[in-house]
């Protein structure tokens, strides 16, 4: 199937929005188009995000820990519901000047300390509370190589494949062709690695898995763009067999609960105070702000 071709302009100009899903919040500029402070919560470590891939690795992480004793990583989890805009509110950039989500301030430091990017989060909280990373240099430096070749590699399982297969208002055959080869080699990337060791960086859970897992873990559990089939995830059976291993985990399944707006409701706890907020879940409690 051909497709018409496009000449690009000399100087590219932002006239109309792009369409699809999201059309309503890209734009081709920085900065706040409101003023609203984020709210601030009774414990030290305050999240700001939406349970997407990215958002889901850092409340996995502070689950985890929690799980793991570390009293310190309590959290207050806010709901940023980016298709509404919330991610360009005047608090929301000071924290995170990109306007993505999520943020994480740190208010056990003073000043309090904001992080933004999902994985400089991991990497501080790792560091932070000496968990879920090698202290081992060799080890260490495995672990963080896969936790960069994840970020690396997400925006073209992201913005390239999610955008064009799910969420554009055409579908195209040449960005979705060239998009899915990647997302497809990046699999087969990973299954290769996860043939020779139980987890990404080897034999101990660490923060690559928590990276990883969302989005290419998403991917072949039909989590991810519902595109199990269409990339015939049952060809990476040591991705399928690490993947549904991570699923099983107390913590994995809390925090990917945490932010998330839709699906089941037993799946969705719009924001994140106490850990009994998870036993309390009602129709009213999944969202304390309207509750």
């Amino acid at each position: 199937m051909s497709e018409a071709s496009y000449t690009p302009p000399r100087v590219w100009q932002w006239e109309a929005p792009s369409g699809g899903a999201f059309a309503n919040i890209n734009r081709p500029v920085a900065g706040a188009t409101h003023d609203e402070a984020l709210p601030v919560g009774r414990h030290p470590l305050q999240l700001y995000s939406l349970a997407t891939p990215n958002g889901a690795k850092v409340a996995i992480l502070l689950e985890e820990l929690l799980a793991a004793g570390f009293e310190g990583a309590e959290y207050d989890a806010w709901l940023i519901r980016i298709n509404q805009g919330d991610q360009f509110g005047s608090g929301f950039v000071e924290v995170n000047p990109n306007s993505k989500i999520p943020a994480l301030v740190d208010r056990s430091t003073s000043p309090p300390q904001r992080v933004f990017e999902s994985g400089a989060i991991l990497l501080y909280l790792a560091e932070k509370f000496g968990a879920f990373l090698p202290r081992d240099p060799a080890r260490r430096t495995e672990c963080l190589s896969w936790l960069f070749w994840q970020m690396g590699s997400a925006p073209f399982v992201g913005g390239g494949f999610g955008h064009f297969y799910a969420y554009a208002p055409e579908k195209y055959e040449y960005p979705i062709n060239r998009y899915t080869m990647e997302v497809k080699r990046q699999l087969d990337v990973l299954d290769r690695q996860l043939a020779e060791h139980r987890y990404v960086a080897g034999e101990d859970y660490t923060i690559a898995d928590i990276a990883v897992w969302p989005w290419y873990g998403g991917l072949v559990l039909n989590q991810v763009y519902g595109a199990a089939e269409f990339l015939d995830a049952q060809r990476y059976r040591n991705v399928l067999r690490w993947a549904d291993e991570i699923a099983t985990r107390p913590a994995v399944q809390r925090g990917r609960m945490v932010n998330r707006t839709w699906g089941a409701p037993a799946e969705q706890l719009h924001e994140r105070h106490d850990a009994s907020d998870f036993a309390l879940r009602t129709e009213d409690k999944l969202n304390p702000a309207q509750g």
